[in-house]
């Protein structure tokens, strides 16, 4: 397989430095990690500003490839992350890109590429969170609506969002994988409450969100009513095998950064902390190449990302928290110093084999949809 880059896709990231060199110091101050009133208008500031400049569209109407060079070059930059515009751009986005209608496409993307509205994910339940299937949050029709109650966990900036990516029941007596059916829910509907949650790391992006018969237009639904688990297949692949991209190459960053203080600190003369740092950077290097192998699957394929992503995303996982437990060797008793660098990134590097489905669910994927092995009973 060739993972060479073409002259234009070569081009384009020329272009594409060159602008971020300029726009960058143009940014206002970021403001502080807990304001998401002041996180969402700064976030959406600056999807603006890449709208306006024509890389906004990349996420849906470049090649994978060109996504590729886009994450790369933003994070080698230190450009801002996507932040509140996560689950619209990398999930919610694609996915109706993919499987919603084209009056669906006509009215979501456009406001999520311009920076105009914040999608949140409605996914996680208390008592469903890596069994997803198990979901209970009912939905029945009355009419052109769906009337939704139950609750959600874990949802995504639920606080600062215009709209969710729903997933409710919507045939209680349906096999536990059928009868869900994925809405989009507009997050200022009457019967909405959100409580936000506060992480380990002290920050509050994710929130519960109590439904009580929350009324929600019939034609929000994407996909069929009851094909939802297949539509939120979708989501989950773009979700495990391409949104983690421009974090790989920080990860990588991060890497020298560490090397480097080891050298200034004395650290450097541990051997075991040197051989860490050397397998960590041949696993980055790794999971570099097999993302280009798996965009390169995606562009063969369709533009959806394949089962790869479930390798990706457990190997991804584990390099993450090693890398930032590393850290806190490199950086010896400041490592308890929750006002330096990488702290409060390895306690959020704790909930990474949990997040987007955990550990155990990826090894299940990889081992019945690749290996080929017997589902477990």
């Amino acid at each position: 397989m060739d993972l060479s880059y073409t002259p234009e896709e070569e081009e384009f990231r020329a272009r594409l430095r060159e602008w971020l060199a300029k726009a960058l110091p143009t940014l206002p101050a970021k403001p502080p990690p807990d304001d998401w009133p002041g996180r969402r208008a700064y976030d959406l500031g600056w999807q603006r500003m890449l709208h306006d400049a024509g890389y906004a569209d990349v996420h849906w109407d470049a090649s994978p490839t060109m996504r590729l060079i886009f994450l790369e070059e933003t994070e080698r930059a230190a450009a801002p992350y996507v932040g509140a515009n996560f689950v619209g751009l990398l999930h919610a986005g694609p996915t109706i890109a993919a499987e919603g209608t084209p009056e669906q496409r006509a009215r979501w993307l456009p406001p999520i590429l311009r920076g105009d509205e914040v999608w949140c994910q409605g996914f996680s339940e208390p008592d469903a969170g890596s069994d997803l299937a198990a979901l209970r949050t009912r939905a029945w029709r009355d009419g052109d609506d769906y009337v939704v109650s139950g609750s959600k966990i874990w949802t995504s900036h639920a606080e600062v969002a215009d709209w969710c990516e729903l997933l409710v029941r919507t045939d209680p007596q349906a096999p536990r994988h059928q009868g869900i059916t994925w809405l989009a829910m507009p997050m200022d509907a009457d019967g909405i409450t959100v409580r936000p949650l506060r992480t380990l790391a002290g920050s509050a992006e994710f929130a519960e969100v109590f439904l009580d018969e929350v009324r929600v237009p019939a034609g929000n639904r994407v996909g069929a009513e009851n094909d939802g688990w297949r539509v939120t297949m979708v989501t989950l692949s773009f979700e495990r095998g391409t949104a983690f991209v421009g974090e790989v190459v920080a990860c990588r960053r991060v890497l020298g950064e560490l090397a480097r203080t080891a050298r200034q600190n004395g650290r450097w003369d541990d051997p075991v902390l040197r051989r860490r740092l050397g397998r960590l950077n041949a696993e980055f290097r790794a999971l570099w190449r097999l993302t280009q192998w798996n965009v390169s699957e995606a562009e063969a394929s369709g533009s959806v990302p394949g089962v790869g992503g479930s390798v990706f995303k457990l190997s991804y996982s584990h390099a993450r928290q090693e890398l930032y437990d590393t850290a806190a060797e490199a950086l010896g008793p400041d490592g308890l110093d929750l006002d330096r660098p990488w702290v409060l990134d390895r306690l959020s590097s704790l909930s990474y084999t949990i997040a987007a489905g955990t550990s155990q669910i990826q090894r299940n994927i990889v081992a019945e949809r690749i290996l080929g092995l017997p589902k477990g009973r």
